[in-house]
């Protein structure tokens, strides 16, 4: 076990893993050498591979959740109930923080309480290549807010962010339609709707090596999700147009256009029984970064 932080920990990271032992292992190893000690919270998505018994003997001394099953992104909103820290940071078990970064996103949230989540500078890799969306998101179009820091944003990368609990928890955390795959949107979506800040904070640093080997069927998750997003808070003229645009790419034959369509089909009653448009002023927002070079 860690000797103590002789400060009380602002900040938990929480992490969720499946059948990926030796990777999350490696997580907990850079988190554990964290000068911050953060408590951490593990919540394996029901893995088979005895994940949860090597997270309990590692040093770093989680608190291991065992959700049973795979609940996807889901398995972050157990960890933030889990937590008892007023900020979670959000790793996966390929991604960890930078030292000194937790307190500095918490002095951040400590100096701005409508701050809801910051999206952090992303490394990525043994080489730490800047991750492309932070220019996207250092150009965010938003205009900036008097009482937040950094540019403010509606979308960041789930394993380099860090939220206010209480912020997270009110908005419902991620959202099990979407269950996994480009749900961060809607969460920003809700947060924003409920008056909490989003902004990219570039002096907050998360570094991610995700596994080179690709990932069959995430293009079509993502597509999937990013149109369920918009039937479940943007205008129904701007879902109509993005279900006629993915109908012709799938028509066309476009690679995963038809799962992807196919998807969105089956979960379309829940994303309507769940439809919460957003505030006026969130979809001036969202209909900005709508119009802003890709």
């Amino acid at each position: 076990m860690r000797p103590e932080s002789p400060n009380p920990p602002r900040t938990t990271v929480a992490v969720i893993t499946r059948n990926r032992r030796d990777s999350v292992l490696r997580t907990l190893d850079r988190l554990a050498a964290l000068p911050e000690r953060p408590p951490v919270v593990v919540v394996d998505n029901g893995s088979t591979d005895a994940t949860a018994d090597a997270v309990r003997a590692h040093p770093v001394g989680a608190h291991v959740v065992e959700a049973g099953h795979n609940t996807g992104a889901l398995g972050r909103n157990l960890a933030v109930r889990h937590a008892t820290t007023p900020y979670v940071a959000f790793s996966d078990d390929d991604s960890w923080w930078a030292p000194g970064a937790l307190d500095t996103a918490a002095d951040l949230f400590d100096a701005h309480p409508r701050l809801g989540l910051l999206a952090a500078r992303t490394l990525v890799g043994p080489e730490t290549h800047e991750d492309p969306l932070n220019r996207v998101l250092a150009d965010s179009p938003l205009p900036p807010a008097h009482d937040l820091p950094g540019r403010p944003v509606l979308g960041f990368l789930a394993c380099a962010a860090v939220a206010r609990r209480a912020a997270f928890l009110e908005a419902g955390g991620y959202h099990r339609v979407l269950f996994f795959g480009g749900e961060e949107t809607l969460l920003a979506y809700d947060l924003a709707a409920r008056g909490w800040g989003v902004t990219y904070a570039p002096s907050v640093t998360a570094h991610h090596h995700p596994d080179p080997a690709t990932r069959p069927g995430r293009s079509a998750v993502q597509r999937r999700n990013a149109l369920l997003t918009a039937w479940l808070r943007r205008p129904v003229t701007v879902a109509l147009r993005g279900t006629a645009h993915l109908a012709a790419a799938a028509a066309r034959g476009e690679r995963d256009a038809a799962t992807a369509l196919r998807g969105v089909l089956v979960r379309l009653p829940a994303a309507l029984n769940a439809r919460e448009p957003l505030p006026a002023g969130i979809e001036s927002a969202a209909r900005l970064l709508d119009r802003a070079p890709s």
